[in-house]
């Protein structure tokens, strides 16, 4: 495989896909890879001017209206007003986040800040606590593990997702210990359902005020002896933390989730078990984790390239990223989010989105082959979302949960015809394909992409072709 294929794969797995000035003559994986950790060093928080709260300025934003009121306390009118304002403030979260994804030069702390934001799933009503949450998460993305893991226990976002809020003394609530245990650090069966009742007991009392800072309530903590995972003692929830860490089922669990997410959907034991042993030796350091794994000859073998299906982020934002696609109007982004089964900052559940296979569907993929006409051909296309019962809104009609997706793209096609130079109008679509498909397509294929595109007036013939190649069920894949 020559060095340009591994650059292509590398960007698409470590990032939202390669730009062609990214595969410059002369740029080996290994300096790229230099490169995207130089240029994801700096932590830059996401922020939505109508929200004042970053993880550097942990305060709860104190101008959000309505949104910090009592239900009870409000007309409809304001009932309405604050879920119009939640709305409007996570479509901002949303779209300023995608932005980021797909031109970002932070490409590897953007992709790590995804993935964590499946692994640590939450989905909460109040806007500034899920940015919060956000930013947490975005900090330490590449950080220690156990920074991470602690920090987000304590997020007042996680703690009210998890009803950790109910958890008190003498009336423990399981609900935050389970998840923490199961989806955070060890997977379901290695634990019991006795460590889950102690770790409980050992988190009663974590909680937040009104300011939205962490907060242990002292009366409501059980200061009781505790026996998790066969170790005793006076212990706090920072405590059992550093118990499941100290697991060396946890380094595998968290390895092998980290690999089906940047690798392969389909664990290799032999790669998994030396990377899992030197992530715990390094005291989890997830930068170090992703060196050995980017770095790794396997990472680059054919059945760990073009095999892994694109999830609708990363379909969206690496189709702008690509080919620095500019949107005049970026809303109608979060209708085909949702229609493709992933909205940022709307977890289906605490166990996050299953990936894979299931990013798949007859209507999802019709969709997905859609896409490319309606961005580029500005095209309108009625999207009838699906019914959400967690939505703020859960009552709209079927036209007002329509979304036409006229977003006015603006596609350059200079950088295109430079990588193309002088190779002839007819191999046009034979050699875009080398930049735009990670899998293998058929000849034939590319002939009648070719002559459907040979038919369009001139000035539409290389729009036409980048059209049908991002058409192709190949597209969908990384």
């Amino acid at each position: 495989m020559n060095s340009t294929r591994q650059l292509q794969h590398l960007y698409w797995r470590a990032g939202f896909g390669p730009r062609p000035q990214d595969l410059r003559v002369g740029l080996s994986p290994r300096k790229a890879l230099r490169q995207l950790f130089k240029d994801s060093a700096q932590y830059e928080p996401l922020r939505v001017p109508a929200l004042a709260t970053t993880a550097e300025e942990p305060t709860m934003a104190a101008d959000t209206g309505p949104t910090t009121a009592r239900p009870a306390a409000l007309t409809p009118e304001q009932r309405k007003a604050r879920n119009q304002a939640e709305r409007a403030a996570f479509a901002a979260m949303s779209t300023a986040w995608m932005s980021r994804m797909a031109f970002s030069p932070a490409q590897l702390r953007e992709k790590m800040t995804l993935f964590w934001h499946g692994h640590f799933a939450c989905r909460v009503k109040r806007p500034d606590m899920a940015l919060r949450l956000h930013n947490t998460i975005r900090r330490l993305a590449l950080g220690k593990f156990p920074d991470l893991l602690l920090a987000v226990s304590q997020e007042p976002a996680m703690l009210q997702f998890l009803n950790n809020q109910q958890n008190r003394k003498q009336r423990p609530n399981e609900n935050f210990a389970r998840e923490v245990m199961e989806l955070f650090t060890l997977g379901r069966g290695h634990y019991t359902e006795a460590d889950v009742k102690e770790a409980a007991r050992a988190f009663t009392g974590w909680s937040f005020d009104e300011a939205g800072q962490f907060q242990l309530r002292a009366r409501q903590h059980d200061e009781g002896l505790k026996t998790v995972l066969g170790r005793s003692g006076n212990f706090r929830g920072e405590d059992v933390l550093r118990i499941l860490l100290e697991q060396p089922q946890a380094a595998t669990f968290i390895t092998t989730k980290i690999y089906r997410f940047f690798v392969n959907d389909r664990p290799n034991p032999a790669h998994i078990e030396p990377l899992a042993a030197a992530f715990r030796q390094s005291g989890y350091d997830v930068a170090d984790l992703l060196e050995r794994m980017f770095s790794a000859d396997w990472f680059y073998e054919p059945a760990n390239i073009g095999t892994r299906i694109k999830s609708p982020v990363e379909l969206l934002a690496g189709i702008r990223r690509s080919l620095d696609v500019r949107l005049d109007n970026e809303l109608p982004l979060l209708g085909i989010q949702k229609a493709l089964g992933q909205t940022l900052f709307m977890p289906p559940n605490v166990a996050g989105w299953p990936g894979g296979r299931s990013w798949i569907d007859s209507s999802s993929l019709l969709l997905r082959l859609q896409l490319p006409s309606v961005l580029f051909r500005n095209a309108e296309l009625a999207l009838a979302l699906k019914d959400d019962e967690n939505d703020t809104s859960p009552n709209q009609t079927r036209t007002e949960r329509s979304v036409k997706a006229g977003v006015g793209a603006h596609l350059p096609l200079a950088p295109l015809q430079q990588m193309l130079g002088t190779t002839p109008s007819n191999q046009h679509a034979g050699q875009l394909s080398t930049f735009l498909l990670q899998a293998p397509v058929r000849p034939e294929n590319l002939v009648l992409i070719q002559q459907y595109a040979a038919q369009a007036p001139p000035a539409e013939v290389l729009r036409n072709v980048l059209i049908g190649l991002l058409s192709l069920p190949e597209y969908q894949l990384s």
